[in-house]
């Protein structure tokens, strides 16, 4: 009979505030203030402790399993990601692609129409959540925003909106597809 116990230990992560940018605790909500904008995000902390130490958040738990490693882990992936996003706007970049018919995108407020996919007469509409920016031109589109969540939302309703069913996707490969994810080639 094996008898397994949970190894309880200290953790701590402390996660640098940069020059520039300022952090704010209220509960379990964090607003982070940069020079290209704010983001505000609330996380289920349980029972770490969460808190802001002479500009480093610190994320401590006296007594943590590897559930709350998990959870800390998660929570300062976050936290990086806004820090980072108030520093320089996270930018993803999606290719329009046409073999026949040729397809127009037309930015309007928070939504956007996409015009002549596949030689359709209907416009497919794309929702564009608040706080992303959209430009598109003839090929490209390129969605901005200083939540990463938000910016990879707007660029997958993009590329959902045009998803080919019920063909090869090997000969029909019109679309909207992305090319460049948060900075980095795909």
């Amino acid at each position: 009979m094996h008898i397994f116990i949970k190894m309880k230990k200290s953790l701590t992560q402390k996660i640098e505030i940069p020059e520039g940018v300022e952090a704010h605790i209220v509960e379990n909500k964090l607003t982070v203030k940069g020079k290209e904008g704010e983001i505000s995000k609330g996380f289920e902390i349980g029972e770490i402790d969460f808190k802001i130490k002479d500009k480093t958040i610190i994320l401590h738990h006296e007594k943590a399993t590897k559930r709350e490693k998990k959870t800390m882990n998660t929570i300062a992936a976050h936290i990086k990601n806004m820090i980072k996003g108030v520093q320089e706007k996270f930018t993803y970049k999606l290719k329009i692609c046409f073999s026949h018919f040729p397809v127009t995108v037309d930015v309007k407020g928070d939504n956007a129409t996409i015009k002549n996919f596949l030689g359709e007469k209907i416009p497919r509409i794309v929702k564009i959540p608040k706080g992303v920016e959209v430009n598109a031109d003839k090929t490209q589109i390129t969605i901005t925003s200083v939540d990463k969540e938000l910016a990879g939302q707007a660029a997958a309703n993009f590329e959902s909106s045009t998803k080919v069913k019920g063909r090869d996707r090997r000969v029909f490969q019109d679309g909207i597809h992305m090319i460049e994810k948060a900075g980095r080639e795909i």
